[in-house]
């Protein structure tokens, strides 16, 4: 059977395409969709199974932890904890944190480092490997634009992505709804806590995926590849995490001289130091603890101490602010991309 092009068409009409609606050039998604997902079969299929295996081990884990903490009544309770319901419970939370500490962090090392392995064993090579094999050239010779197949190996990874890293910071959530903070001692605002809860891990992974195809296509090398694409995504953790106390506004609470300075457990401690009664701060100890401590707070007109914080209310404003800001980021470096296709491939 041949193919005849049908008039007004001006030959890109056939005999199965009466209407001309399929052009040169623009291949089905769904073939792409399918030679993407062939390539790459294997990392998604590992990625997916992980991101259920950890999600059924973090419910688990909340059922052991949720039955520890009801049992021996620690829920909000830390080692020293000025909460008078708390007395007496030391033994127990750290029984609970010699148990269930390591299972615990073993999680939230997993979600600080799937950006990471996103970044190095999906992203990097999804473009890399085929520019460095010339084996784009046979795709883009099958009636298959530039940018259509860019945006193919881009989605299909980023939806998976997207499906593994939501699934498994949900779970790991939850669990720390039971386990997280007090009882624990990984508060939320530390490195691997912030990182590994809410939305924070999906937007990374997200952008650690397109910093691995911007490298691919600059670079055109799997392994350099992949080495720019951990340093990247490394300095942007880094940077970010230098940022991050600034995306609120913090919270300042006074002690006046002689009361004790203590806030809750889940605060967030940014600043601190020492105010005079005109409301000046002093950022440094003015004074040497000793004898003449007392007259030297006097001579300084020190009324009292300062701290700047973050209560737990933001921990939540604060993740998807920064997750908004990685999203952002990751939308610029894809557009970049898109630029570099084209510009090199027409």
């Amino acid at each position: 059977m041949t193919t005849t092009a049908h008039p007004g068409t001006k030959g890109r009409g056939t005999a199965g395409d009466p209407g001309g609606i399929r052009e040169a050039g623009l291949a089905p998604l769904g073939g792409l969709v399918w030679l993407v997902w062939r390539q790459h079969r294997l990392v998604f299929g590992v990625l997916l199974a992980v991101a259920a295996a950890g999600a059924v081990w973090c419910a688990v884990l909340r059922g052991q932890t949720a039955g520890f903490i009801d049992a021996h009544h620690i829920a909000g309770c830390s080692q020293i904890s000025l909460d008078p319901r708390c007395e007496h419970t030391q033994e127990a939370v750290t029984t609970f944190r010699d148990t269930y500490g390591s299972p615990l962090r073993l999680v939230e090392v997993g979600l600080v480092l799937l950006p990471v392995l996103v970044g190095l064993f999906l992203g990097a090579p999804l473009i890399a490997r085929e520019l460095e094999a010339g084996t784009h050239k046979l795709v883009l010779t099958q009636s298959v634009g530039p940018l259509r197949w860019l945006a193919a190996k881009i989605c299909l990874p980023a939806l998976v992505v997207l499906t593994a890293a939501t699934g498994l910071s949900l779970a790991f959530s939850w669990l720390w709804q039971v386990a997280g903070d007090e009882v624990s001692g990984f508060y939320w605002y530390s490195t691997l806590g912030f990182h590994a809860l809410g939305p924070v891990p999906v937007a990374y992974s997200l952008l650690a995926l397109v910093v691995g195809v911007l490298a691919g296509l600059l670079l055109r090398r799997t392994v350099l590849s992949m080495g720019v694409t951990l340093a990247a995504v490394v300095a942007l953790q880094v940077a970010l995490a230098q940022l991050r106390p600034y995306l609120l506004p913090v919270v300042t609470t006074k002690f006046p001289h002689h009361r004790p300075a203590q806030l809750p457990d889940d605060a967030w401690l940014v600043g601190q130091g020492n105010y005079t009664r005109s409301g000046a701060r002093l950022p440094d100890a003015p004074c040497d603890p000793g004898p003449s401590n007392e007259s030297c707070m006097r001579q300084h007109d020190v009324a009292g101490q300062y701290m700047d914080h973050h209560p737990a209310s933001h921990h939540w404003p604060l993740a998807w602010t920064e997750a908004g800001i990685v999203l952002a980021v990751a939308a610029v470096l894809t557009v970049i991309a898109f630029r570099v296709m084209r510009r090199r491939h027409g």
